[in-house]
């Protein structure tokens, strides 16, 4: 039975950002293509502070190039909707509210996302 439960949640598709609303934080992070230096570091840097993310309800969504991981939505809606130009690394926090917190065209350190995080509201406030 735990093969099956597994087997289904790995299909189950990314829900879409709307859907994540008042449940989740998003690091939305855009980036040209794969390659872009940026976005590796910005990887790195989510790697080292997974636990950290997890525990503040963060999720990331990235759109390289057309494509979009970590949510349904299409890329050159989220790039339209975010301002995040198709051609340039650009990554925008996004808290629970559906609201922009910070917004950046470099690589957010994890001291800058818990702070910032930690000052919200609704973290201050006991809704993590």
């Amino acid at each position: 039975m735990n093969l099956l439960l597994s087997a289904v949640l790995m299909a189950v598709p990314p829900s879409s950002m709307a859907v994540m609303r008042w449940e989740k934080r998003i690091l939305l992070v855009s980036a040209p293509d794969a390659r872009d230096s940026r976005l590796n570091e910005q990887r790195r840097i989510m790697k080292r502070w997974k636990a950290e993310a997890e525990d503040r309800d963060l999720v990331v969504v990235e759109i390289v190039s057309g494509s979009v991981t970590g949510a349904s939505d299409d890329a050159a809606a989220l790039r339209k909707r975010y301002r995040m130009p198709a051609g340039d690394f650009s990554i925008a926090l996004i808290g629970k509210d559906g609201g922009i917190k910070l917004h950046k065209r470099q690589p957010i350190t994890a001291e800058t996302l818990e702070g910032t995080i930690d000052a919200m509201p609704m973290r201050r406030g006991g809704a993590r």
